[in-house]
């Protein structure tokens, strides 16, 4: 009896000190996580089903065939299903279009575990990529037939060393060092040892490479960076206001929480700036917003010319959000870091200590500077490069390795 009472009275002070609003969200992540451990739900959160599960230190893959069948390789491309507009799924696609325009042979093998449904999966690709002509398939249990195949992640990387046939090339599209994704843990340990399989590596920017070398000891080639030159260019209006932010919720090295507390503070500095807020929907703000929710590119592009600003936001390797905003003459600011500044030349990107307050004064700095339409006509002009080179890159990467020339 005396335990309830204490316990009572212990939740009657923290509702004294919280506010009710606040002490209900801990007490209901507080039971959601007890509900999690008695009916063992995090089980369904992991990854990888159980067979799935490769370990570099007893792998034995079988090196592959010598040369390929002929000149048209046979690639199966194998990634997990994608969300509507899905950015890692965007560029791993582009890869595919690279080959399939060079005349190779492409599936798409797509990993769910919880085995769901192939056919809605199928629209949302249909939908999203139409200029895809590679059939999607579910990944079999084992991986016959193909000349090569593509991990795009490193919970595929270990699908491809457990189900790859023994004749194929296997490659790993590395665009981010992704143990950073996690805390120190199961999942990070997982997901570092992904890069000791033995595939080859091909990693995104000199970030991943570097990244690589340093934490894993293990060496790959770099795929250069592009932009999507093509949708994201400069109107000629300089009728800009207010700023813009890609909110994704829940993905931490996004830094949602940074740019939610910056954006509190710029509102407060700039009262009549319009915030925009795209990607995920959000609540519990306390500050006006103009939520558009998923764009398309086009949409996306008039979005970044009717603004002055906006927060690009990473804390792994760099987010394309920031290329393809001051393509379009808005004025990203960056949370300052190295990995960023491998990447990113654009003079005209701003950088600012990952802080709310510095973030905000770089934001009320741009919208407040007297000559910021000749800095979104300088930062529009800078040379961009299209993804013609991280293909071509690509595709003689693997056509060398295939036919056994490296």
């Amino acid at each position: 009896m005396e335990t309830r009472v204490s316990a009572a009275a212990n939740l009657l002070r923290r509702v004294g000190t919280l506010g009710p609003r606040e002490a209900s969200q801990r007490m209901a992540r507080r039971v959601a996580g007890s509900l999690a451990v008695r009916f063992d739900t995090a089980d369904l959160d992991f990854p990888l089903l159980p067979q799935d599960i490769a370990d570099s230190t007893t792998l034995q893959l079988t090196p592959p065939s010598a040369g390929s069948s002929g000149p048209e390789l046979r690639i199966a491309w194998l990634c997990t299903p994608p969300g509507p507009g899905s950015g890692g799924h965007t560029t791993f696609f582009r890869m595919v279009r690279g080959m399939e325009e060079r005349g190779h042979r492409c599936t798409i093998m797509l990993y769910d575990r919880h085995r769901g449904d192939l056919d809605r999966h199928r629209a949302v690709i249909r939908s999203g990529w139409p200029e895809l002509a590679a059939s999607i398939e579910p990944v079999p249990a084992s991986l016959a037939g193909f000349d090569a195949c593509v991990a795009s992640s490193w919970d595929t990387a270990h699908v491809l060393a457990r189900r790859g046939g023994s004749s194929m090339h296997r490659f790993y599209f590395v665009q981010d060092f992704e143990p950073f994704f996690y805390p120190r843990g199961s999942l990070y340990s997982l997901a570092e040892d992904s890069y000791r399989f033995g595939f080859t590596l091909l990693a995104l920017g000199p970030m991943v490479a570097s990244t690589l070398l340093r934490e894993v000891g293990v060496k790959a080639t770099i795929i250069p960076f592009g932009s999507d030159v093509a949708a994201y260019r400069r109107h000629q209006s300089d009728n800009r206001s207010g700023v813009v932010f890609f909110a994704r919720p829940g993905v931490d090295r996004r830094g949602y929480e940074l740019g939610r507390l910056a954006l509190r503070q710029f509102h407060r500095l700039h009262p009549d700036q319009e915030i925009h807020i795209y990607g995920s929907m959000v609540r519990g703000w306390g500050i006006p917003l103009t939520q558009h929710g998923m764009l398309s590119r086009a949409e996306l592009n008039g979005l970044y010319n009717r603004t002055t600003a906006g927060l690009a936001l990473s804390f792994t390797n760099i987010t394309l959000v920031a290329s393809e905003m001051l393509a379009a003459g808005n004025i990203a600011v960056l949370n300052d870091h190295e990995f960023s500044r491998q990447v990113l030349t654009n003079p005209e990107a701003v950088w600012a200590a990952p802080t709310p307050s510095s973030l905000a004064a770089a934001l009320s700095e741009v919208v407040t500077d007297s000559g910021r339409n000749i800095r979104s006509e300088r930062a529009a002009t800078h040379p961009g490069h299209s993804w013609a080179a991280a293909q071509a890159e690509l595709s003689q990467i693997m056509t060398e390795v295939a036919e056994c020339k490296i």
